[in-house]
């Protein structure tokens, strides 16, 4: 569904990505997982269409999306969540989701939509004429998700959608992700917390320093002893 084939991505004079590449096929969970700094979310920029590569390729779905703009990519069903929520928030919890399904391929499915991310996350019903920003943390990554599916993605690419949540939250987004790989979405899943990318991934990629160094199932990698060493303090 998705290839990148040895993409090379920086920015200005300072190169981030070496010759990274990595698939993911339809319906699969793949998480890329990796320290700080590794290259991560700058992978997820390019492939949203946010950075251009200085070489390589992206191909989606047999088209080719290497020098593609960011619309161009949320067209093709390539959309992506980013680290930090990123809402509207002066806008409200509805009117942030209902930017979500702009496009005119989301736009004929908005209502339906709607009831979809309202059914998984059921608190951002209640509140949907709340300011997006005075939502809690966590009630914010539930209405970043659920804009990214307003958007009718055939892959959703999520950045560390875990990062500065309390636990208890932590764990029902990543149940919701859970519900939405059994309905059969492809995800690429970028996090630091490596334990709990691998435990829903069907497989996985090690970024260091920009560069792929190991890959596997989400198993193989739990039992790796150098992921255990480096990543899960094993």
């Amino acid at each position: 569904m998705l290839s990148v084939d040895a993409i090379n991505v920086g920015y200005g004079d300072t190169q981030v990505l070496f010759d990274l590449s990595l698939d993911v096929a339809e319906g699969e969970v793949v998480a890329v997982v990796g320290s700080n700094g590794a290259g991560k979310t700058t992978m997820l920029k390019t492939l949203a269409g946010l950075l251009q590569p200085k070489s390589g390729t992206i191909t989606f779905e047999g088209q080719d999306l290497t020098r593609s703009k960011a619309y161009d990519v949320v067209d093709h069903g390539l959309v992506y969540v980013p680290e930090g929520r990123r809402l509207f928030p002066r806008m409200s919890v509805r009117k942030n989701l209902e930017l979500g399904a702009y496009s005119p391929h989301a736009r004929a499915h908005r209502d339906e939509q709607l009831a979809f991310v309202y059914d998984l996350f059921p608190v951002l019903k209640e509140r949907e004429g709340q300011l997006a920003g005075t939502l809690s943390g966590g009630q914010q990554q539930m209405c970043a998700i659920a804009r990214g599916l307003m958007s009718r993605p055939r892959l959703l690419m999520l950045d560390e959608v875990s990062l500065g949540l309390a636990p208890v939250i932590v764990k029902r987004v990543y149940e919701a992700i859970a519900e939405v790989k059994n309905l059969g979405m492809t995800l690429l899943l970028v996090e630091q917390n490596v334990r709990l990318a691998l435990s829903v991934a069907d497989r996985g990629y090690v970024i260091q320093s920009g560069s792929v160094v190991l890959t596997g199932t989400g198993q193989e990698l739990m039992a790796n002893n150098n992921v255990r060493k480096a990543y899960l303090g094993l």
